[in-house]
């Protein structure tokens, strides 16, 4: 289950990636003086961005999460496997 997760993650992730590519090429590509594209394109990347980090501060912590549930379960079977073996 892990695993679909961490695909679903990385297409979305590929996906944005390719969307913001194509975003700033078609942006370049506008009719509008330099001054004006830098601008937009400043604009644009700090609207997507903002959402951008939350989103992945998000996934973070749900990693973190995971992590020491991880860390708990194994040393929780660490503990029965050495209370087996002391008898």
């Amino acid at each position: 289950m892990e695993d679909t997760q961490n695909e679903g993650s990385n297409r979305l992730a590929w996906f944005l990636t390719g969307a913001v590519i194509g975003v700033t090429i078609a942006i370049l590509y506008t009719p509008s003086s330099g001054r004006d594209t830098r601008q937009l394109i400043t604009d644009k990347s700090r609207d997507a961005l903002g959402d951008t980090g939350k989103n992945l501060i998000e996934a973070g912590r749900e990693m973190f999460d995971r992590g020491r549930q991880l860390v708990e379960d194994a040393a929780e079977l660490f503990e029965r496997g050495r209370k087996l073996v002391q008898g």
